[in-house]
């Protein structure tokens, strides 16, 4: 009957328009004619055709009443609002605006049962419109939403067997499986949440170690459209558990094979798992070897007991130089000139020495380091020298370093013996001190983004014992010199918690000790003064610390701390910050002496690709000055 009809009126719009020409050629001289019999729209058509235009289209206002969602769930599919903006050139006849209204009901049910509405109701009517143009209303009822009635989890293939005969791993691997299926009883049934639950519980198993599982034939949702439930049943057929095998490695020339496999931190035979592989990527990212490196499993079912790793590197150059700029509230401006040397005389080390150069700070430091080791270590070799002068004084200082340091996922370890020498000098004092030391440094980090995190935390901790010497003379008096042991620690705690509607907290402490019956002795650079960026802000680059004979001098006690909130300054722009933060903190020789300053202020933020970069304004209760602050990047 509906195809009948159909062509019944495709036969009447023919005729129609067949007459209206003839009629039009015959009555040319005629302004205007009635067409008895003829709609208001197909009068229309016949007129336009008359005056010697093209067949005219269908101009109509569309709209939904339904929940905003919904709404615009069907204003993105249905043919009625696809046409409603349409091209002149591409729009429809006003009989076929008939049948798009007859057709729209059934297609918005079609639409809506996606979203787990089963029984609704739904017409499209014609309303008086202000306008020249016809305008349609969809209404309706969408009735009660489907929810899940239950979840059936059943699993085949070789988990299956596994947990069956008491293996902890799979017992464990399907009890989590059936744990992390997102699609609960009770929870309402639409395509979109069944199809994302199917594939994320999919993917979830597979990097667990069964890559090749596949949902079985009886998977299936049954509908029960009166009751308005949907039971779930779905059958797992997990296939083999892949075993590690031979890592197949590409794109090597300049660089051996083994600093590669040193690096993979597993053997053959071990039980895949995706995140074993993405660590191992990470450490090939990170090593200073190469520009790029991917790692993937064959997951080829046939070699599931020893699964070929596939490993392409792309390898940075032997020898590299940069030229930098740069400005920081601490120091000011700098020019910064660095040069790698991957294979410095074609041995298997990594030379590094940069060069900084400004009007208050000049540095010096290098390194030799070897490529990786068996259990993630590396030896290192390292030196350093610095002058840094302010206002009122300048140190001198150099170091030396031999140890080995291990990077691993989340903790970087580095064990190292070290001589120092500092030397201060200005018109209140004078300090000169030489120290060697066992030192011990550990860095943990557990946070969603290496270069902008807004959730976890990062924890360093320095540790150091060792024996010192030296001489200190303040203002005109005698010089005093001391040695004896001594032991060091540093320790700083960041936190970074989202706290929903786009607001972010980020929470600092910072402590430090020497432990030393008299910091006479002690190179300046092993003591602590607080103030500066990722400090106190509001205050001067080591301007806070004991005040001997007018001048600010290093102690053996710090605390410093700072909360900080912050969001984008708008939706559009999503990578730039506002930020509100106070600071407090100061360094002492007692305990009892330590009277925290306060600093607080307005700040701005850019979430750049190389990490955050921060213009903040704070003030300095202690000295009433508001103080400019430039950062760029994360200090652990």
């Amino acid at each position: 009957m509906t195809l009948a009809a159909g062509a019944s009126q495709h036969a009447r719009d023919l005729v129609a328009a067949i007459f209206a020409g003839v009629l039009a050629a015959t009555l040319s001289g005629c302004a205007s004619f009635d067409f008895p019999g003829l709609n208001r729209a197909e009068r229309a058509v016949a007129t336009a055709v008359g005056q010697g235009d093209a067949l005219q289209t269908a101009a109509f206002e569309f709209d939904v009443q339904a929940p905003e969602p919904l709404r615009k769930l069907l204003l993105n599919h249905l043919d009625l609002a696809r046409f409603q903006t349409a091209p002149a050139a591409e729009g429809i006849t006003p009989s076929e605006l008939e049948r798009l209204m007859r057709a729209a009901p059934a297609q918005a049910r079609a639409l809506l049962e996606t979203e787990g509405y089963f029984n609704a109701a739904v017409e499209v009517v014609r309303v008086p419109a202000a306008g020249s143009l016809p305008k349609l209303n969809m209404t309706g009822a969408t009735g009660p939403r489907t929810t899940v009635a239950s979840v059936e989890l059943n699993a085949t293939g070789a988990l299956d067997t596994a947990a069956r005969a008491g293996d902890p791993a799979a017992v464990e691997a399907l009890a989590l499986w059936r744990r992390q299926w997102a699609l609960r009883s009770g929870a309402a049934f639409t395509q979109n949440d069944w199809a994302a639950a199917k594939s994320d519980s999919l993917a979830r198993l597979r990097a667990a170690g069964y890559a090749g599982a596949t949902w079985g034939g009886e998977t299936r949702a049954r509908v029960d459209a009166p009751e308005n439930r949907a039971e779930l049943s779905l059958v797992l057929d997990s296939g083999p558990l892949f075993l590690l095998g031979a890592l197949q490695i590409e794109g090597l020339e300049r660089y051996e094979e083994d600093a590669v496999r040193r690096l993979a931190a597993f053997g053959s035979g071990t039980p895949y798992s995706e995140k074993l592989l993405v660590e191992f990527q990470e450490r090939l990212q990170r090593v200073g070897l190469f520009e790029g490196a991917s790692v993937e499993l064959d997951a080829d079912p046939a070699t599931a007991l020893a699964a070929p790793v596939r490993v392409h590197v792309k390898e940075l150059t032997k020898q590299q130089a940069t030229i930098g700029v740069g400005y920081s509230a601490n120091t000011g401006a700098r020019l910064s000139i660095e040069h790698w040397n991957r294979r410095v005389f074609g041995s298997n080390w990594t030379t590094r020495n940069k060069v900084e150069l400004g009007p208050t700070k000049q540095s010096w430091e290098g390194d030799l380091t070897s490529h990786p080791l068996d259990g993630l270590y590396r030896n290192l070799v390292s030196g350093s020298a610095q002058r840094l002068d302010s206002a009122d004084e300048q140190l001198l200082s150099w170091k030396a370093r031999i140890g080995r340091t291990q990077d691993t996922t989340r903790i970087e370890r580095l064990y190292f013996l070290e001589l120092t020498h500092a030397n201060l000098s200005s018109d209140a004092l004078r300090s000169n001190g030489d120290a060697v030391s066992a030192n011990y440094h550990w860095i943990y980090r557990d946070i969603d983004n290496p270069l902008l995190p807004t959730k976890g935390l990062t924890v360093s901790v320095q540790t150091a014992v060792g024996h010192s010497t030296g001489s200190v003379t303040v203002g005109t008096g005698a010089k005093e010199d001391a040695k004896g042991p001594f032991g060091r620690a540093h320790t700083r705690f960041t936190w970074y918690e989202p706290l929903g509607s786009d607001w972010y907290t980020t929470a600092r402490i910072e402590t430090g000790a020497v432990f030393t019956k008299d910091v006479i002795g002690m190179p300046d650079t092993l003591l602590f003064r607080a103030g500066g960026d990722d400090s106190v802000r509001g205050y001067g680059y080591r301007t806070l610390g004991p005040i001997v004979n007018g001048a600010v001098t290093s102690a053996r006690i710090l605390l410093t701390g700072s909360a900080e909130i912050a969001r984008p300054i708008s939706t559009a722009y999503p990578a730039f910050w506002w930020a509100a933060f106070v600071d407090a903190g100061q360094a002492a020789n007692r305990l009892s002496e330590l009277r925290p300053d306060l600093g607080y202020g307005l700040g701005l933020r850019w979430r750049s690709p190389v990490g955050p970069l921060r213009l903040d304004v704070a003030y300095g209760e202690a000295v009433r000055k508001f103080r400019a602050h430039f950062s760029i990047g994360i200090a652990f």
